[in-house]
């Protein structure tokens, strides 16, 4: 309820209010539509040219003829000035709603464009997820043995990990626990000297033709069949061989990294646990993520994401918004002097009413 007591209006007031209604909204009439036609005709938006220029943009004419007509219906020009000014203002309005379906025809089409490719995008992330998990896994593996000194193979993986940015800020940790657990005397590619000189070995080797075993010879590390353990033999020494490896492994590397002492190998205990409860972390986060991308992929774009990818970042984004303001302006320019032409007119006919009240001549003594 408004605090402010709006004032009575008077006989008068009301009076020229209902005469300026029915010249405003007057009754829509065969007369009144023959008369838009004519005025259509004169200013020339009715041709044949933009009825098919219409129809090649997908419109429809008779809307826009609609439109005019609801306009003409509502504003009732009297005269010609008045006809070609509604006449243009149902064009601005045309052309508005032109501006306005042009942005939205352009967003569904790149809306179509990133939903064709949004299912191999989020399917090529699953599968990175997938391989990076395998990767972290197989150094999870290589970690988890108690003596383990840190190989070029896995230094390398760890590198290219880092370099893809899929392990993220934990990469920096792991690669620092890598270095750290390497043999001593390791150089900065990884290698020791006993590495390198086997390497440089092997490659002499293979360049001379030294040492070489003769095409389709049987593998030397095959034992024949008659020595091999018989299946019930085989459950019954898993557990005695599986500690027989674990020693041998523990003698040989001994044998292979000489320089490291048994307090050495302890005090190398504590990062290694490190790196493997970091690795371990990694796998289950990529796991995690690759659940979440096929849930994505299930469940479909949310409203905010699909407003996100139909952003307007094309280059002729600001140029629709600005045909579109435009016509804005001119809608309500156009507005605007329909309505000073309706308030002069009344004022004019207001005055017009007055002068002819006080030209009355009295009668019978009646003054006016």
């Amino acid at each position: 309820m408004s605090l402010v007591k709006k004032p009575a209006k008077t006989e008068k007031q009301l009076a020229a209010n209902r005469r300026n209604q029915k010249l405003c909204h007057g009754p829509a009439t065969d007369e009144r539509r023959e008369r838009m036609r004519a005025a259509l005709l004169r200013s020339g938006y009715n041709a044949q040219a933009e009825e098919i220029a219409m129809r090649a943009l997908g419109e429809d004419p008779a809307h826009f003829q609609e439109l005019l007509e609801e306009l003409w219906e509502e504003w009732n020009p009297a005269g010609a000035l008045q006809e070609g000014v509604v006449i243009a203002l149902g064009r601005a309005m045309w052309l508005m709603n032109r501006a306005a379906r042009m942005q939205e025809g352009y967003a569904v089409r790149q809306a179509q464009e990133v939903n064709s490719g949004r299912q191999d995008r989020l399917h090529a992330k699953m599968m990175r997820l997938t391989m990076t998990a395998e990767s972290l896994g197989r150094l999870v593996q290589s970690v988890a043995h108690e003596r383990y000194v840190t190989t070029p193979a896995d230094l390398e993986k760890m590198k290219n990990l880092h370099q893809d940015g899929v392990v993220e800020e934990m990469a920096e940790i792991a690669l620092a626990l890598f270095c750290q657990l390497q043999a001593p005397g390791t150089g900065e590619d990884g290698l020791d000297a006993y590495e390198k000189a086997r390497r440089m070995v092997a490659q002499a080797k293979e360049i001379f033709g030294i040492g070489m075993s003769a095409p389709f010879a049987p593998p030397s590390n095959v034992a024949p069949a008659s020595s091999r353990p018989r299946e019930g033999q085989q459950d019954a020494g898993a557990t005695q061989e599986s500690q027989q490896d674990a020693d041998a492994v523990e003698q040989e590397e001994d044998k292979r990294y000489p320089n490291i002492t048994a307090a050495e190998w302890e005090a190398r205990e504590r990062p290694r646990h490190l790196l493997e409860n970091i690795l371990k972390r990694q796998v289950e986060i990529c796991e995690a993520r690759r659940k979440a991308v096929l849930r994505e992929t299930l469940r479909g774009p949310s409203p905010y994401e699909r407003a996100a990818d139909i952003a307007p970042t094309h280059p002729n984004a600001r140029v629709m918004r600005r045909m579109q303001d435009s016509n804005l302006r001119e809608v309500r320019r156009l507005t605007n002097l329909l309505l000073r032409i309706k308030r002069y007119q009344r004022q004019t006919k207001g005055l017009e009413e007055t002068a002819g009240f006080h030209d009355v001549p009295e009668i019978k003594g009646v003054s006016v």
